[in-house]
C-alpha cells in the first residue's frame, strides 16, 4: 500500500463533523429530494429482516428527513409510479442494499466476478435457470414463490431449484430484483427494469472499482483505507489499485494515526449547522464499521440480536442515540400496541436526556405511538429524569 503525501491536516472534530455532513446529520436536509435524495447521498441503504419500530431501510430516511411516511418510503425507494421504471434495485454492496440505478454499470465488476465463481452452496438443478428466465419473460416481474416456490422446507436455507436459479440469476445480472413486496423479492428481467442506456456491462473493473471509491469517499466525508473499502465491501488491494486515481484528496487526521482521504467538495466549506436528534438503526451506515465509529464517536456498537439473551448487554436491536454530533446512549426499542417500550436504555450521563426524551417521543409518533414507557435504564438514578421528560414532551 502507498501511503499518501496528506497536504492538509484535519483536527479530529473536523473530522465527524465532515462525516456527519456527508452522511445527512450535519445541516438542513434537502426534504424536496426525499427518499430518493438520500439513497443518492448515501449511495447504499441496507436492507435486514429484523423489524422492531420498522425495518432498517425505513428508519435510514427517517433518522435523516423525520417523519417521512413509511409507505411513502417505501414507494420512495422503487417506483415513483405504478407503470415507470423502478428507479432503484437491490444488489450486494455492503451487504444487500438498495442502490441508485444510475449505479447498476458500476457493479458490473461484483457480477463478472459471480459469474466466474467456481463453487456455490446451494446446487442449481439443469434446467432451472433457463426455466426461471423464460417464466420472467413471459409472466413479467414474480416473487420466488410464483415461479414455483422458494423453499423445499420450512428451514430457511433449504432453498428450492427455482429459487437457487433466480438468486443465481440476480448475482449474474440477468434478473433484477425490483422491489420488497411483504418483504419477498420481486424479480424481474434486467433487460426491462434497467435503463437502456444502463443496461450493459461496458465498464472494466478499474473503471467501476474508481467510481465506487469516489461514491464511498463522498458517503464518508473523510475516511481510512479500511473505511473506504468497507463502505461497497470491496478488497483493500481493490482501493490501492484505483484510490489515487479516485479524485479523493489525502488528508491526515489527528488521532486516527492511519492515513486518510477526503471528498475535495467536503473540504470546501467548513461543515456547520443544525445537529439532528434521533435513534439510529444499528445498520445505519454511519456507523456501518466498528472500528470507525469508537475512532470517531468514542463509541462501542455491537449489534446484539444475533448473540444469546443471556450474553447480550444493550439489547436485541439497542438503537444509538445521535445528539449534538456526538453518540450520546442506547434505547432498546420494541412496541405493545400504541406504546412505544424502552425496554433498556444507555445514557452517557444526565445531559443525554433531553436529548433521548426527544428521539423517543419523535420516534413514537413517527410509528403511531401514542405512548412512551420506559423499563430498565443503567443508570437508576436517571429513570425518573428521563420519564419526567418525556411526560413534559408528551404534554
Amino acid at each position: 500500500m502507498t501511503t499518501p503525501r496528506s497536504a492538509l491536516t484535519l483536527s479530529a472534530d473536523d473530522a465527524r463533523r465532515i462525516a456527519l455532513r456527508a452522511q445527512g446529520f450535519l445541516g438542513i436536509p434537502d426534504r424536496r429530494a426525499g427518499v430518493p435524495g438520500v439513497l443518492r447521498h448515501l449511495g447504499a441503504v441496507q436492507l435486514d429482516t429484523i423489524s422492531v419500530l420498522a425495518r432498517s431501510h425505513e428508519l435510514i430516511p427517517y433518522a435523516r428527513l423525520g417523519a417521512v411516511g413509511r409507505r411513502t418510503v417505501e414507494h420512495s425507494y422503487w417506483k415513483p409510479a405504478p407503470s415507470a421504471r423502478p428507479h432503484a434495485f437491490e444488489y450486494w454492496s455492503h451487504a444487500a442494499c438498495i442502490l441508485p440505478v444510475e449505479e447498476w454499470p458500476h457493479f458490473a465488476f461484483r457480477r463478472r466476478a459471480y459469474r466466474n465463481r467456481p463453487h456455490w452452496n446451494h446446487e442449481l438443478p439443469d434446467g432451472a435457470y433457463e426455466q426461471v428466465v423464460k417464466q420472467l419473460r413471459a409472466e413479467g416481474p414474480l416473487t420466488a414463490t410464483q415461479l414455483g416456490g422458494a423453499k423445499k422446507t420450512s428451514e430457511w436455507w433449504d432453498w428450492s431449484g427455482t429459487k437457487v436459479a433466480v438468486e443465481r440469476a440476480l448475482m449474474y445480472g440477468e434478473v433484477v430484483c425490483v422491489e420488497r413486496r411483504g418483504w419477498k423479492r420481486v424479480y424481474d428481467l434486467a433487460e426491462r427494469a434497467i435503463p437502456e442506456a444502463l443496461l450493459h456491462d461496458e465498464l472494466d473493473d478499474t473503471e467501476c472499482l474508481r467510481r465506487l471509491i469516489r461514491l464511498a469517499g463522498r458517503s464518508l466525508g473523510v475516511g481510512t483505507r479500511a473505511d473506504i473499502a468497507d463502505y461497497h465491501r470491496l478488497k483493500g488491494e481493490q482501493v490501492d489499485a484505483v484510490i489515487a486515481d479516485s479524485g479523493l484528496v489525502p488528508v491526515t487526521v489527528e488521532g486516527w494515526g492511519k492515513p486518510a482521504w477526503a471528498d475535495p467538495e467536503a473540504l470546501r466549506t467548513p461543515p456547520r449547522g443544525r445537529h439532528r436528534t434521533t435513534l439510529l438503526s444499528p445498520f445505519d451506515s454511519l456507523i456501518w464499521e466498528r472500528a470507525r465509529t469508537e475512532r470517531i464517536f468514542g463509541f462501542t456498537h455491537r449489534l446484539e440480536a444475533y448473540v444469546p439473551k443471556s450474553k447480550r448487554v444493550y439489547g436485541y436491536f439497542a438503537m444509538p442515540v445521535l445528539a449534538g454530533g456526538q453518540l450520546v446512549g442506547r434505547v432498546d426499542p420494541a412496541r405493545e400496541g400504541r406504546t412505544l417500550v424502552a425496554k433498556q436504555v444507555t445514557l452517557d450521563g444526565a445531559k443525554a436526556v433531553p436529548a433521548t426524551a426527544q428521539a423517543l417521543v419523535e420516534a413514537a409518533g413517527w410509528v403511531e405511538c401514542t405512548d412512551v414507557r420506559v423499563e430498565r435504564v443503567d443508570a437508576p438514578e436517571l429513570r425518573e429524569p428521563l420519564i419526567r421528560e418525556l411526560g413534559r414532551l408528551l404534554g
